[in-house]
Parts: structure tokens; sequence; C-alpha cells
């Protein structure tokens, strides 16, 4: 059982005032660490700080901050956390419910308009291929989606996409399921990548 209580005191949390007042009463802690030397970064009261010993708690690579964190190798590059990708494809799998009954048009007008906004936000990634990787996971789940969505006319829809008879009858007649048949040649072939970005779906990656 949920129990609220009214909040006399502090301020609430999101609210307008609440990362101008943390910057300010943080401001002593950058300057101490300026003082000491150490590299570091904050935003409002989330800070990571960056130091050379080895008696350092865990390698820049190992640590997340605002979704990103840093490659490995390749000269320790800014790239999008695994969680942060995570998140991304719980509202992209969220978006392509079949259930939802929304057609092909709107389900991408909705993933434009948040893949810009995570695009914008994700853009200063220098590592770019976790973003490419995530783009063909989409389209795979749109192809997937149409599958479902078309249901008994799928020959019917892969002759007009231009598939030749034979191979748009065993693939309709396929026992394989949506999923598998999503990543087949043949879907390849009449959903190609230009398909999806002429119904205005964005790429992640300039």
């Amino acid at each position: 059982m949920s129990i609220k209580e009214k909040t006399t005191q502090g301020v609430p949390q999101g609210s307008p005032p609440s990362p101008l007042l943390s910057n300010i009463v943080l401001n002593e802690l950058d300057w101490e660490l300026e003082k000491r030397g150490h590299a570091f970064v904050r935003y409002a009261d989330d800070c990571q700080i960056y130091v050379s010993s080895q008696r350092a708690v865990a390698r820049s690579w190992k640590r997340k901050f605002l979704g990103f964190t840093f490659s490995a190798r390749r000269g320790h590059k800014i790239k999008v956390s695994e969680p942060a990708l995570e998140k991304l494809k719980q509202t992209v799998r969220r978006l392509c419910r079949r259930t939802r009954g929304h057609s092909i048009i709107q389900i991408i007008a909705e993933l434009r308009k948040f893949l810009l906004g995570w695009k914008a936000y994700f853009g200063i990634a220098e590592i770019k291929s976790p973003q490419r990787d995530v783009e063909k996971w989409i389209r795979r789940k749109l192809r997937c989606y149409l599958w479902k969505q078309w249901g008994r006319s799928g020959y019917r829809k892969l002759r007009r996409l231009g598939v030749k008879r034979q191979l748009a009858w065993n693939t309709a007649k396929s026992a394989h399921g949506p999923w598998r048949l999503s990543r087949s040649p043949v879907l390849y072939y009449a959903l190609p990548n230009r398909y999806f970005r002429d119904l205005g779906l964005p790429t992640l990656v300039a």
C-alpha cells in the first residue's frame, strides 16, 4: 500500500529551481576539484571524477554518465551506454506493438519524433557503430510489424512489391515466425532501407 505525505521542506525533484540550487551548493566542490587538478564532469548533483591513481575505483569505460560512457579501446572515445541503447529499444518495442493497430505511416511518424530527439541528445557520441546496429534492428522491427499486419495477404503484398511468384508463395507459406522472416532476403528486397526512409524514418547517425 502506497502512502502519500505532503512535502513541507526542500525543493521538489525535477522542479526548475532544483538544478540552480544544486549548482549554488556544489560550486565549492567544483572549485576544490579544480584546485586539486582532477578531471571531472558534473550535471546538477550527478558527478564523476577521473583520476590517474592506481587505486581508482573503476575504469572510465566501466562508468556511465547521463547515458554515455567511454570506449575501452580507440582512444577512450565517447559512446552511448548499453543501458541507454536498451532503453531506446524498449521504447521502439512499445511503439511497434501490433496490438496498437496503427498504420506503418503512423508508427514511423511516432518513431521519427522520438528518434530525432534521441539523436539530438546522443549525437555527440564519437563511436557510431552501436547506433548503426540499432538502426538495422529498428528496420527489422518494422518489417516484422508489416508482415504481422499483412497476415493472409502477405503473398499478394510481396507480389505487388516485386517478389517473384514462387518466392512470394514460399515465404507466405513458411512455418517460420514473423521475427525470423523479418530477416529474410525476401523482406529485405520487398522492404529495402529506402522504403522506410521515404516514409520518414530518420537515421541515428549523421
